[in-house]
């Protein structure tokens, strides 16, 4: 065995021993009806952890499109977007998502996460203030790790606020270099803790500094805002960010990335960025069933009001249960274990005891002590769904308060 082998022996040994070892659990979607799953033995599975926040994966206008693209043009794009694989579909579906963000241009990428990985790294490997000017970014220190990466794969100077505090950015802010070129990159909603960025705050110090802004929406485009556009639209500052990005697997219910943003900028990230042009494009079925979710999504006020309302209940629900529920600004629903072992535990136990699945989040996602369940209601998730679960938390996580509450009846 080599020295790397038995290094990957020991780490994984290591990993198994702390609790946090990965294992996929095998779930068929059935378009028909989500958010029920079916497991390899054929047994039916309710799922709660879901990022078809808004069940978009299953509606018929979303599978038709992708079926008509299909027999139209093919499984595969066959080519990167400069090399036969850029379809008319692929331009309006970017044209489609710049309208829905205000932008003059978008640009789409194979995933969200190489959409932060490429377009952050790409602007801050550029040098607007000379060769010798390194880009200063400021980074929320609970940002996602794709846009982690797209930050260490540049050439530039770290700072890393503390989570949401506008006073530690502020002073961060003041004590950079004057000339440098300053870039902030923060999400809206961030999906772990379930809080909300005061954008409007960010925006006004950008503006004091002349920092460049940068956000993530991937857990909130499709919900937030009248047309779904993103917290960015129902706080009013969209035209106060430079780059928006955002995903079309989550609440669109399909596969890719993409930003939106000034023409300029886009068009210059779309030149230059390896992340973009020494990839396949993304499969036109692909991206004629994102251009049917986004136009529907848009159009339907009336399935955010309702995943709102799923949410709030469910919170209510845990509350009233006394379940430990994190608490939560957003449609994400964590409830707090604390131990790694027994996040893991728990999430067994509801899928092999009562036929609910919830993902088990551990670090390094979060911090170690900090594990946690993570539900995700959706539209389609009923009131007698939540008694479900709520039923069977108790069962799982009280064992002994059951035991005393079945004695007495």
């Amino acid at each position: 065995m080599t020295g790397f082998h038995a290094f990957c022996r020991r780490s994984l040994d290591d990993i198994r021993a702390q609790g946090r070892y990965r294992e996929f659990t095998a779930l068929q979607k059935q378009a028909e009806h989500f958010p029920h799953y079916r497991r390899p033995d054929g047994t039916e599975v309710l799922v709660w952890s879901s990022n078809d926040y808004l069940a978009m994966g299953g509606h018929p206008v979303v599978i038709e499109a992708a079926c008509a693209a299909a027999r139209a043009m093919g499984a595969g794009a066959g080519g990167t977007r400069n090399i036969s694989g850029t379809s008319p579909t692929h331009d309006a579906l970017e044209a489609e998502l710049a309208a829905m963000h205000g932008k003059q241009a978008a640009l789409l990428f194979t995933s969200g996460f190489v959409s932060n990985q490429a377009a952050l790294s790409t602007v801050l490997n550029s040098r607007p203030a000379g060769a010798d000017v390194l880009w200063q970014v400021f980074s929320d220190e609970k940002n996602h790790a794709s846009m982690i990466a797209g930050i260490k794969s540049a050439r530039s100077v770290c700072h890393i606020f503390r989570h949401n505090d506008m006073a530690h950015l502020d002073a961060l802010l003041r004590a950079a270099p004057a000339g440098a070129p300053k870039l902030i990159a923060f999400e809206s909603v961030y999906s772990m803790d379930a809080d909300i960025a005061p954008l409007g705050a960010i925006c006004d110090l950008a503006a004091r500094y002349g920092a460049m802004t940068y956000l993530d929406e991937v857990h909130a485009v499709g919900m937030y805002g009248p047309t779904g556009a993103g917290v960015a639209e129902r706080d009013g500052v969209a035209h106060r960010i430079d780059i928006i990005e955002g995903t079309l697997a989550k609440a669109f219910g399909c596969h890719g990335g993409y930003i939106a943003g000034d023409a300029e900028v886009v068009d210059y990230i779309r030149s230059v960025a390896p992340g973009f042009i020494f990839t396949t494009s993304l499969p036109p079925m692909v991206a004629a069933a994102a251009l049917a979710a986004v136009r529907h999504v848009r159009a339907d006020a009336a399935r955010r009001v309702r995943l709102f309302e799923r949410a709030e209940t469910l919170k209510r629900r845990f509350d009233a249960a006394g379940l430990p529920r994190i608490k939560s600004d957003s449609h994400i629903v964590p409830l707090h274990i604390g131990d790694a072992a027994l996040c893991k535990t728990v999430s067994r136990r509801l899928l092999d005891e009562h036929g609910m699945y919830a993902t088990p989040i551990n670090y390094p996602t979060v911090p170690r002590g900090e594990d946690r369940l993570r539900f995700t209601p959706t539209p389609l998730h009923t009131d007698a769904m939540m008694d479900q679960l709520v039923e069977a938390l108790c069962v799982i996580l009280r064992p002994g308060e059951r035991a005393e509450q079945r004695a007495a009846a």
